[in-house]
């Protein structure tokens, strides 16, 4: 299951139990939505509830990341799990958004508040 809502400068994505190919593609929209009418796109992806996920979504993932990955501006994912860190890892050749990963989700709103220095560093 997921939850998501619209905040004042970022989508906030939560995910409960298995993350599902139907469940991605709610997301996918969103993000869609907020690029197309709002600019760059700054997610916080609270993922710290997720149990599993199916093999269709991750491939889902992969694909949408390649071909919108300019869209996203800062992406804030909120995990103890090593292999989602080791997923958002990947994903960063595939997108030049910032990327940050966080075991706090007030630590990840923190961090998404902040504007990043003209140099890229934080």
């Amino acid at each position: 299951m997921i939850s998501i809502s619209h905040e004042n400068d970022y989508i906030q994505t939560a995910v409960f139990g298995e993350f599902t190919l139907q469940d991605y593609r709610e997301f996918e929209q969103a993000v869609l939505y907020q690029s197309e009418f709002h600019g760059p796109v700054a997610l916080l992806f609270d993922l710290h509830e997720m149990l599993s996920y199916t093999l269709d979504m991750a491939l889902e993932e992969i694909k949408f990341v390649r071909a919108h990955g300019k869209i996203f501006q800062r992406v804030a994912v909120v995990s103890s799990d090593q292999w989602v860190t080791w997923s958002a890892w990947i994903s960063r050749l595939f997108t030049d958004a910032e990327i940050g990963m966080f075991t706090d989700a007030d630590d990840a709103k923190t961090w998404l508040a902040q504007e990043s220095a003209p140099d890229g560093s934080n």
